[in-house]
């Protein structure tokens, strides 16, 4: 049996919009119970009773959180853990697409993404294997990005250094866990539409955020160290951009 069906309670950041709002949704879809935290709780609250009315058998619980409140992280995840009767599963979402070239007059802009990209991964990391680790069991799942295969030009920069970290991040947390049971998983999805790349008119190999937000759901259920999303075109796309000239690779910013 994969283990991915035993994980019943899902918490997912980030998930008034965009892909985790998409991931709520394919979850729902395959009966989990979830905890749902953003800063919008309008936004939170359509989307509850939304997949309570169409999947009624199951639990979803909503917070406001702002990751870069990082005591916030610890006590909103502690009280969704205690809700659902123990968190299962941690997917670590909420991010910042903003972003100018270094040096133009918007570290602000830099800074926020990076902020909320790394440091709030970081917080909402600690936060899970704290409740993980004497439990010795869970799955941690970090989005990270394609773009973190390499610096990326423009305005990409910050974000895709900012991603980078989230890698590096993920793959020191499954080293140190390697030998226990809990998992560790990082994404990287490519280009899927959502409210952080709409306007965005030109963009090469994107999908829907429906159709990316199934296969970002089917590779977590999978549990993998590492999972470039969706497969095809970007697993071989992935590993490309680690090894071609610069040059060429800035053509994806």
């Amino acid at each position: 049996m994969d283990r991915g069906t035993t994980r019943r309670n899902i918490l997912i950041t980030g998930a008034s919009s965009g892909l985790g709002r998409g991931m709520a949704r394919e979850f729902a879809a395959r009966g989990r119970n979830l905890a749902l935290a953003a800063r919008r709780t309008e936004r939170l609250e359509e989307l509850r009773d939304e997949l309570l009315a169409a999947h009624p058998q199951i639990t979803v619980a909503i917070r406001s959180l702002d990751v870069n409140a990082h005591d916030d992280v610890f006590r909103v995840f502690r009280e969704f853990d205690e809700e659902l009767g123990g968190l299962d599963r941690v997917i670590v979402n909420a991010g910042l697409g903003k972003g100018q070239p270094l040096g133009t007059g918007y570290f602000h802009a830099n800074a926020a993404t990076a902020r909320t990209n790394f440091l709030g991964a970081l917080a909402q990391s600690e936060a899970a294997l704290e409740l993980f680790r004497p439990r010795d069991a869970g799955h941690l799942v970090l989005i990270s990005s394609v773009s973190a295969m390499r610096g990326m030009p423009r305005n990409l920069t910050t974000y895709a250094a900012s991603k980078a970290a989230v890698g590096a991040l993920g793959e020191g947390v499954r080293a140190d866990l390697a030998k226990t049971g809990i998992d560790v998983s990082t994404v990287f999805p490519g280009f899927i539409r959502s409210e952080i790349n709409e306007k965005v008119k030109k963009v090469p190999f994107i999908v829907d955020t429906e159709t990316g937000c199934r296969a970002l759901a089917a590779a977590i259920e999978k549990e993998p160290g590492k999972a470039y999303v969706p497969t095809w075109p970007w697993t071989p796309i992935a590993y490309a951009m680690k090894v071609l000239p610069l040059s060429v690779v800035a053509r994806f910013g």
